[in-house]
């Protein structure tokens, strides 16, 4: 398995998932797969995320499936449990962290401001989450980061899509970005998951334009 920043590097988009059914989880990864996006994070928005997260690390190991949306300690280890191999935060949780952290698997809590950045580096991290990202300021923000956090990447999410994904991408302190829009809500519920392919090889192709 490529460890988690690799796997970004290599694919710099992670579709951000809300699953109402746990039935949807498997349909929804491969249609990602076969999109060339094999990264999920699936949120911890509802009473499916668990189930999915589990189902999806089972039967896709060397994919990255981690769970999102994580915003207490004991969400962080039901995750873990049910097989999520990285933690994503929208803000700063240190009991998120620590569970993560001794767990040994990646964690990204998000951050919108300098303090949250020096806090989440004094705990070893250097991949965070910039949420959310178009409100905190966005591309303006993350070149200000880049000048004093040279050694900090960000995956900024929130507000990002297939119109201004070339443009964060273009970011060099952007390792990779989240969004749903690769998996839009009323899309899964409809079953239409060759759509979903067809926002994923969108995607791929205009992050490679972007690294080209």
């Amino acid at each position: 398995m490529p460890r988690f920043e690799d796997a970004l590097k290599a694919v710099p988009v992670i579709p951000v998932i809300v699953l109402q059914r746990a039935a949807d989880a498997i349909p929804v990864a491969e249609a990602l797969i076969e999109g060339g996006i094999p990264i999920f994070e699936v949120t911890l928005r509802t009473d499916a995320a668990l189930s999915a997260i589990g189902e999806i690390a089972k039967r896709f190991p060397e994919a990255q499936t981690g769970a999102g949306t994580v915003l207490s300690r004991n969400q962080a280890r039901q995750a873990i449990d049910a097989g999520a191999q990285y933690i994503v935060s929208p803000g700063w949780d240190g009991g998120v962290v620590k569970t993560a952290q001794a767990a040994g698997i990646p964690v990204v809590p998000g951050v919108a401001t300098p303090s949250e950045v020096q806090r989440a580096r004094r705990r070893g991290l250097r991949v965070l989450k910039l949420f959310p990202a178009d409100i905190v300021g966005g591309i303006a923000l993350l070149k200000a980061f880049s000048a004093v956090y040279a050694d900090t990447s960000f995956v900024p999410t929130g507000g990002v899509n297939a119109k201004n994904l070339a443009e964060y991408l273009a970011v060099p302190n952007v390792v990779a970005v989240g969004g749903s829009w690769l998996t839009p809500a009323s899309v899964v519920a409809e079953g239409k998951f060759d759509e979903i392919t067809r926002l994923a090889i969108e995607a791929r192709r205009i992050a490679s334009a972007g690294v080209c």
